[in-house]
């Protein structure tokens, strides 16, 4: 479902903050995809995370997605590891930023979640070479 003209302030800031760290070839798939059965959980998920808390001011983006990938390799959540990974070429977190989050994953949620969020995040950065993505190197 594309965006409609009732959608509040907190919604459409938190679309324009979606689409600038997850890609707007990410968005428009996602929104696409929405059916009235999962319109709901796309409102709530661009308001609330995106629109509230990814688009405050007190961290970076960059902050904002160390701490992400760190919290979701602890939650063992594979598939949003991978897609949070390759949003850090729109963050500017680097490979050495992640491999920090990652280690503290092993000190405080164990070895077995940070050595298999390794092995996700290994894997997007080599889908990411590939396509000649950067994957954010250099923070700057």
């Amino acid at each position: 479902m594309a965006e409609t003209p009732p959608f509040s302030e907190r919604y459409r800031t938190g679309l324009a903050t979606r689409r600038a760290v997850l890609g707007d070839a990410h968005v428009d798939r996602a929104l696409a995809n929405e059916t009235p059965f999962d319109q709901p959980f796309q409102e709530l998920i661009t308001e609330t995370a995106w629109g509230n808390v990814w688009s405050r001011e007190t961290w970076s983006k960059r902050e904002r997605s160390i701490v992400t990938i760190a919290l979701l390799a602890a939650l063992g959540q594979h598939e949003e590891v991978a897609m949070h990974v390759r949003a850090t070429k729109n963050t500017g977190a680097s490979r050495e930023d992640v491999c920090e989050a990652l280690l503290h994953v092993a000190v405080y949620a164990g070895v077995p979640a940070a050595n298999h969020a390794f092995k996700i995040v290994k894997a997007a950065y080599a889908e990411m070479d590939a396509r000649g993505g950067d994957a954010g190197e250099e923070a700057g």
